[in-house]
């Protein structure tokens, strides 16, 4: 009589589980931004590769990992529109950048194509809810 011995394979799928946990988050963008905190749920995930638009703390514009000028931001958007069944982006600024310059950037996407613009911050801020003590 043969039997097939499934432990090993459970063993072996747990182990690939495990990698893949760790390794997705390393898998983001890697510009290393200081998020501001806020207390709002994550959006749902999307079915292409987000398209991600970064300002860091110097005032520098990312889109993905590569600098573009201000300049050149608009036209670029156009061109990755073009080319995206999604007109959602997400917008990650440092939480040191002025207002006017990330409201810049989002009428750059604005114009660029990009209706759908999620701003990206961490989890764990206020919650604006709770009375002084």
């Amino acid at each position: 009589m043969a039997e097939i011995n499934v432990t090993p394979f459970v063993d072996v799928m747990l182990v690939l589980l495990i990698i893949f946990m760790v390794a997705a988050p390393l898998l983001t963008v890697g510009v290393p931004v200081e998020l501001p905190k806020t207390a709002a749920n994550a959006l749902p995930g999307a079915t292409e590769e987000p398209l991600t638009v970064t300002v860091t703390a110097a005032g520098e514009v990312q889109i993905q990992t590569t600098s573009v000028p201000r300049n050149e931001l608009v036209g670029r958007l156009r061109a990755i529109a073009a080319e995206r069944s999604s007109d959602r982006v997400y917008l990650r600024a440092d939480g040191s950048v002025r207002y006017e310059t990330v409201m810049q950037v989002m009428g750059a996407l604005n114009a660029g194509g990009f209706s759908d613009v999620a701003l990206v911050t961490d989890t764990g801020g206020p919650t604006l809810d709770a009375p002084d003590g």
